[in-house]
């Protein structure tokens, strides 16, 4: 059927293709198949239980409807619609008839092969009965029943199933039951009765050994359930009572956090082990409760303002388990250095314990697991992991082992030079209803824009330029969703089917947002990249609307790592079997994304912009105390492996050997030391020794950058509180506040009305930048005028708690 059409049936229509899902399970495995690469550029027909619902957006199934006549309408009108072309791109459709189908499921001789092919090589795993060949696998949401009449989810993963038939060309895996896991611990993997083939690989080096382990998997393939699997093993190995066990897990964002957190409380609690999060919201009284903590979640910054004091705090010597999520971060300019300080720190720790403890079996070992996206020098991480006894262990999972086939499609627009970024911006607006209707096959979208603002109008001109087909009762739903939001224009919207939510909303009104698109009432979701990185809202389709973004008054390209979490949006395991991601950019950029798509770029450390600020933490911590300490802490970090590799990245020259690079890395070191000798932040003796000084531990303990605490020792003793006011503004701590188009209006009553409260030390002519705008909130909080705004409510929070250290 061709697009309009589908859209177009009636509701009638609509309703006798709803189906139950079970009725085509057997189908539905076999619909999607490892030979669809993206270089051949064949698409694979949908999960059934996907494309055909009642409604545009994906519907419940009828529980218990056996009617004969659904299952065939549904058979024949399953094989027909694979076969729509799309716009604009090259790729073409691969249907499969049912009846191979089904002779493939009834041929005895298949099933014989693949005995032979080493069904039972491993003998420690559950046996499979005939009953479950076809039914046991990977689960999710949604019960189906197999043939036996156990309950069970609807399978997420294709693959797997289609490894035990040898279709895929792959070396034959099985995989691995969840009855593996010791009875007692059972209850964490209670959401499914087989781990995936990702988690499968890398459960015995997890479960059975304490190896520091590296895993590289495309996102969504279960990586939470391989951090669940190490701390298993800390438990089993740990006597009970578990008083001094310490798990940390770092991500490196805050929605991250919190999400793991409300997940493992769930399933860690009952079998008696606490979590406490600790991120930038965390209030430092929560310590003692941190203390006695059992699995700590946090983010790299926090972890390292902890672990600053971690001498007079034995909690840091207790960890034994140190998760890292996302450690591609590493590479990240800005916050890259924080994750691969951290870490390093945690290994000069552990290993100065040992130092001090003559006796080695004393000092529990602290063991590494780091999850990354696809990243192509997964090994450096590996190595930059491992300890002097045991290598770490690296492993690598395919795109095509992805539970849902994800398709990328890289749109170049025309764009003049005379148009600025808003132009090209606003221009772009108009080209997203052909979009969802060309790759949305009517399932859920989201939107990424570069603002707040810009959300809000993508989102309106989608809402006069698309009608999309909803039932009755989604239309109910969505009524009663629409009458308990805050925002009026967002009630407006809702009612066309189309959403935005970014992080300047009422919690309360977010909250209904994601509840109504997490169900499918919800086509179009428009939101910012904030989102992508914390909140989990898959959806069908991704569209990134440009690939710039608005950050402290510029507009600039999205990092690597926003992309791919964008991008990583894409597909719903427990509803789709294939997923679309789009990005649209300037013609000039469109090859730039197309490579990056397909191999990501090599990871590099970012620790050499910020190493002085970290080797003074390190010397206040006196892990670092003479030159040769210094470059053997060097020695302990990603930069060091990476400028081996890769010197010109760092500035050396290329012919250098090993001995050479080292030389520069002390060189680096040398003049980053001396410039804190020069601010006096750090003393040397004759015998070259490093002494921090007050001002020293100040600037580690509070976290303070070197530029800020330069610009201190400008103070003469005699300014006056307004020039005080204006010089906090200044500081590098504040460079995440950003001064939007809209609220300068809100700023500069503020700052000059004769009819209202203002601020005591008026400034000069109109707010237009962010200094001006972190001094105009300064002056309201000291001065108790209430801020009728929730954004700027929302940074002044975050102006105060940064600016509480650095006062």
């Amino acid at each position: 059927a061709s697009e309009k059409e589908v859209l177009q049936l009636s509701v009638g229509e609509r309703e006798k293709i709803s189906f139950p899902c079970e009725s085509l399970k057997m189908v539905s495995l076999f619909l999607s198949s490892d030979q669809d690469k993206s270089k051949t550029g064949t698409r694979v027909s949908q999960q059934p239980g996907a494309n055909f619902s009642q409604n545009k957006i994906l519907s419940n199934f009828p529980e218990n409807s056996d009617d004969e006549s659904v299952h065939s309408t549904l058979r024949k009108s399953l094989f027909k619609t694979s076969g729509y072309m799309y716009k604009n791109t090259e790729f073409k459709d691969s249907s499969v008839d049912v009846k191979e189908i089904d002779t493939y499921l009834n041929t005895s001789e298949n099933m014989k092969e693949v005995r032979k092919e080493g069904l039972w090589r491993n003998n420690h795993h559950a046996p499979i009965t005939k009953d479950s060949d076809f039914t046991l696998h990977r689960v999710n949401d949604g019960d189906i029943v197999s043939k036996n009449r156990t309950k069970m989810k609807s399978f997420s993963n294709t693959s797997e199933i289609l490894d035990m038939t040898g279709t895929t060309g792959r070396k034959f895996e099985i995989l691995r039951s969840v009855t593996e896991i010791p009875t007692q611990f059972r209850s964490i993997f209670k959401e499914f009765p087989y781990f995936n083939y990702a988690q499968s690989k890398a459960l015995d080096d997890l479960l059975y050994t304490d190896r520091n382990f590296v895993i590289c998997a495309p996102t969504g393939s279960g990586k939470t359930v391989m951090f669940e699997l190490a701390i298993t093993r800390l438990l089993m190995e740990a006597p009970l009572p578990w008083l001094n066990i310490k798990v940390v897990y770092m991500a490196p964002i805050k929605a991250l956090c919190s999400q793991r957190f409300d997940d493992w409380k769930e399933k860690f609690g009952p079998i008696g082990l606490s979590c406490k999060e600790l991120t930038g919201d965390t209030v430092m009284d929560d310590l003692f409760e941190i203390y006695h903590a059992h699995i700590i979640i946090t983010t790299p910054e926090k972890w390292d303002s902890m672990t600053r004091r971690w001498r007079d705090n034995s909690l840091v010597q207790l960890v034994r388990l140190f998760l890292i999520d996302e450690v591609h971060v590493i590479k990240d300019e800005s916050r890259g250095a924080t994750l691969e300080v951290v870490v390093s720190r945690m290994k000069t720790v552990q290993s100065s314990l040992g130092r001090l403890l003559e006796n080695h079996d004393i000092v529990p070992p602290l063991r590494f697991v780091a999850v990354s996206a696809t990243i192509p020098n997964a090994e450096d991480i590996a190595e930059w992991l491992s300890d002097s006894k045991m290598p770490a262990v690296c492993l690598k999972i395919d795109e095509d082992q992805r539970p849902v086939k994800l398709r990328k499609i890289v749109l170049g627009f025309p764009c003049s030079d005379n148009q600025t970024e808003f132009k090209f911006d606003l221009t772009l607006n108009y080209k997203i209803a052909s979009i969802i209707q060309t790759y949305s096959e009517q399932k859920p979208a989201l939107v990424f824009c570069a603002t707040r603002k810009g959300v809000q109008q993508a989102a309106s001109v989608l809402a006069k330029d698309a009608k999309f087909l909803l039932s009755i009762e989604q239309k109910q739903r969505l009524q009663r969703s629409a009458n308990s939001l805050k925002d009026s224009k967002l009630r407006d919207l809702l009612m066309y089917g189309v959403a935005y939510h970014h992080a300047g909303m009422e919690i309360s009104d977010r909250k209904i947002i994601e509840g109504a698109f997490t169900v499918g009432d919800l086509p179009v979701l428009f939101t910012t990249s904030t989102l992508a990185m914390g909140v989990n809202l898959p959806a069908h389709l991704v569209v990134i609307k440009s690939t710039m973004h608005y950050v402290g008054g510029v507009f600039q390209e999205y990092s690597e790592t926003d992309i791919l979490q964008m991008i990583g949006r894409a597909g719903r395991p427990q509803f789709d079997t294939t997923a679309t991601a789009v990005i649209m950019t300037r013609w000039s950029t469109r090859e730039k994304y197309i490579q990056m798509l397909n191999g990501a770029d090599i990871i590099e450390s970012s620790l050499h912009r910020h190493l002085v600020e970290h080797l003074n933490a390190e010397i206040v911590l006196h892990t670092v105390t003479d030159v040769t300490v210094a470059l053997e802490w060097i020695r302990s970090t990603f930069l060091y492996i990476r400028a081996l590799k890769n010197p010109a990245h760092y500035g050396f020259s290329s012919e250098l050997d090993k001995i050479g690079i080292e030389a520069k890395l002390q060189e680096l070191c040398l003049k980053n030391l001396n410039d804190l000798s020069s601010f006096d932040l750090i003393r040397m003796d004759e015998a070259n020794n490093f002494k921090p000084t007050e001002t020293g531990r100040l600037m580690a303990w509070y976290y303070i950058a070197f530029d800020t605490v330069k610009r201190f020792f400008t103070m003469k003793g005699t300014e006056t509180l307004n020039e005080l006011i204006a010089m906090i503004s200044n500081c590098t701590e504040f460079l995440d506040v950003k001064l939007r188009i809209n609220e300068k209006k809100i700023l500069n009553t503020l700052n000059k009305d004769k009819d209202k409260i203002t601020i005591r030390f008026p400034m000069e002519g109109k707010i237009k930048t962010r200094e001006m705008k972190i001094n105009c909130l300064i002056q309201a909080q000291l001065g108790c005028i209430p801020i009728q705004d929730f954004t700027l409510t929302q940074d002044t929070g975050r102006i105060f708690r940064n600016g509480l250290r650095v006062t």
